[in-house]
């Protein structure tokens, strides 16, 4: 059991849904973002287009961000996710540098309202908590949703089918028979990073 993601960039249309979804799910402060759409043109006027590259945690075979910590907090699961035990972090950010994919984000300090000088909302005041400050977070999966039969909040919210996630191990899962079918590549795979997130051309 491995699990990733195959993301179908012909799908994609920048919507952000995964990213609200992501954010909502994860109750991330603000500023701080799991998942993300990068919306980027291509082309000479009068030829140009819109490019949409959702990024998020590469949850990489040889992850990086393991090597580094020096406190076990962060650690490969057996099923192939990257996980950050907040218990165990430091706060020291070494991940965070190691990281190629800029996938991880450092929660600062106190909760901050999302609009300054309204007070909090009541989803706002039911979170508050939710994070440690001092410590990195990231995308993982949505193990606690996987765990339940569930998919990822972002696979989920998708409108346009974009995000398949399932077991890269099984050659029957439809994951892996699009990652074979449909010339997938993986984000800096020049790196050596194997990340279990991959890319369908559009």
């Amino acid at each position: 059991m491995r699990y990733g993601m195959a993301i179908d960039l012909y799908r994609c249309v920048g919507c952000q849904a995964c990213t609200a979804a992501c954010k909502l799910e994860n109750a991330t402060p603000p500023g701080i973002f799991w998942t993300k759409v990068i919306n980027s043109e291509t082309g000479r006027f009068p030829n140009v287009k819109q490019v949409f590259q959702p990024v998020l945690c590469m949850h990489c075979g040889d992850a990086p961000c393991v090597d580094v910590c020096p406190t076990g907090a962060t650690m490969k699961m057996d099923n192939g996710v990257v996980t950050v035990d907040p218990e165990l972090c430091i706060g020291c950010r070494y991940c965070m540098v190691a990281c190629p994919y800029d996938a991880r984000s450092f929660n600062y300090g106190e909760p901050e309202e999302y609009f300054p000088g309204m007070g909090y909302t009541p989803f706002e005041e039911s979170i508050k908590t939710e994070h440690k400050s001092g410590v990195v977070g990231k995308c993982d999966f949505c193990m606690d949703r996987v765990a339940t039969g569930e998919e990822p909040a972002c696979v989920l919210a998708c409108i346009s089918g974009a995000r398949i996630f399932g077991d890269l191990d099984d050659p029957e899962s439809e994951i892996s028979k699009l990652v074979a079918s449909r010339g997938a590549y993986q984000l800096h795979a020049e790196l050596g990073t194997e990340p279990s997130v991959y890319y369908l051309p559009g």
